[in-house]
């Protein structure tokens, strides 16, 4: 079996003795799919592949492509396959197509009567983004035994899976995207040749989702783009879950005690709120901080009950985007603060490094859980939180979030972009007699288990197929 991904499992670091040391992977795709693949996850009896299991990404830090470069990017259990792409056309296959454009068009991020206008420039950086795909599909045909499942892996990468399977028929391809799609309607944002581009390989193989809903939308728009009578493969829909022993191993460890008696002291006995995102304009972090502020004005029996923790660590730092929006989140944190905190209490607990301990002690203690997002994949966050949550705690869940579909029935439901709402959400949240918080958490509990690593890859291995001519 083949993975295919942009990021790997294993990054590198340089030693002073010239050796390279490899550490897992950051990243939800790297932490799920890491140890199944090297305890021998396999496609099953009825499929040729055999022996270890293969991975192919870039190298994406000086030291990784360093490693690729002294023959040293190995990873035990996995035949690791790094690629060290050029640095300018990496870096317009990433940051001008995937991270700007792709990414903001599937999570409606852009401010249409400004943005985004492709001149000649970006006919050079999707140039790039294909040229990119085809080092990656020609480094899977390379290393695919005769009947391989190839397993290619979200939006930087969507070109792959067909061009394998042109050279491959005999290989198994699926393609999964852990982003929602657009509709229709905004699918003719991109200009022509790249919407046809897109759709066209798409097309060819099975596409997957975590919700029924993005598939829908890809399948509609593939067809508004590609016309009534193209041949489009059936999408299909499943849905990542947390790794719950890996979870636990976390919190076991001395980091996330450490945690927890941090938050103890940041908290006390007030009741905690807490959102744990990366600082990324589709988690929609603003608009959750002023919900709060509002909720805080009209309900002034909260202050100084309440303390609202954010754990968001930086994203894409390289983007004007990115930085300006971090900017926003920061200066909206210290106005709240500035106009509720007093002399023993701060409303809002702003911590901005990629700490998974202690994000996840937050989630074993919060009473509220935040997801807001403007528009999510899935979110992971959503499941974690209530499979490890011990005070009965609320999920109040963006209705634009893919987990949604699956957790309605234990979630209380956010509209983004309602302040109003979202506030008397939380505060529903944090006022539920204890008996509705009990059987509304213990529901939820048992639909955020109810899907794992191990049935997510077991979909994709069994949904794989040849491209048909």
């Amino acid at each position: 079996m083949i993975v295919v991904s942009h990021r790997g499992p294993y990054s590198f670091r340089a030693e002073p003795d010239g050796s390279f040391t490899a550490r897992p992977g950051a990243g939800g795709l790297a932490s799920a799919l890491r140890p199944l693949l090297a305890e021998g996850a396999t496609p099953g009896p009825d499929h040729a592949d055999t022996g270890r299991n293969h991975w192919v990404a870039a190298a994406i830090t000086d030291d990784d492509r360093a490693a690729v470069a002294a023959g040293a990017a190995h990873a035990e259990a996995i035949d690791l396959h790094l690629l060290a792409l050029d640095p300018g056309v990496h870096g317009q296959h990433l940051d001008e197509v995937s991270n700007s454009v792709l990414w903001f068009l599937h999570h409606g991020l852009f401010d249409l009567p400004n943005e985004p206008s492709f001149g000649p420039e970006f006919r050079d950086a999707w140039d790039s983004y294909v040229a990119v795909n085809r080092t990656f599909a020609d480094a899977a045909i390379t290393c695919a035994e005769p009947g391989a499942t190839v397993l290619v892996q979200d939006y930087q990468l969507a070109l792959v899976a067909a061009m394998v399977g042109a050279e491959r028929p005999d290989v198994r391809l699926s393609y999964f995207t852990h982003i929602p799609f657009c509709p229709p309607d905004w699918i003719g944002v991109l200009p022509d040749h790249v919407a046809r581009d897109l759709c066209a390989a798409m097309a060819q193989v099975p596409c997957g989702f975590h919700t029924a809903r993005w598939g829908d939308a890809y399948t509609a728009s593939a067809r508004r783009v590609l016309g009534p009578d193209a041949r489009i493969t059936p999408a299909f829909t499943s849905a990542l879950g947390p790794d719950a022993a890996a979870i636990a191993t976390v919190l076991d460890s001395d980091a996330a005690a450490s945690a927890r008696e941090r938050l103890d002291a940041e908290v006390g006995e007030r009741a905690l709120i807490v959102r744990t995102d990366r600082l990324e304009l589709s988690k929609n972090i603003t608009r959750g901080f002023l919900a709060y502020d509002l909720l805080l004005e009209q309900h002034p029996e909260w202050r100084s009950r309440v303390v609202f923790a954010a754990m968001l660590y930086a994203s894409r730092a390289t983007l004007p985007a990115y930085v300006a929006y971090r900017e926003q989140v920061e200066e909206t944190v210290a106005r709240v603060n500035e106009r509720w905190s007093t002399a023993d209490w701060q409303p809002i607990v702003l911590d901005t490094h990629d700490d998974y301990a202690r994000s996840m002690a937050a989630l074993e203690r919060y009473d509220v859980l935040l997801v807001n997002a403007v528009r999510d994949g899935l979110n992971l966050v959503a499941k974690e939180g209530p499979l490890v949550n011990k005070r009965a705690g609320s999920v109040c869940l963006s209705r634009e979030a893919g987990a949604f579909d699956e957790l309605r029935a234990g979630v209380l439901e956010v509209q983004p972009f309602d302040l109003v709402q979202t506030a008397a959400t939380m505060l529903h949240a944090l006022e539920a007699p204890a008996a509705e918080r009990t059987a509304r958490a213990e529901r939820l509990r048992a639909l955020a288990a109810a899907r794992t690593p191990q049935r997510w890859l077991d979909d994709l291995v069994r949904t794989a197929a040849p491209i048909t001519r």
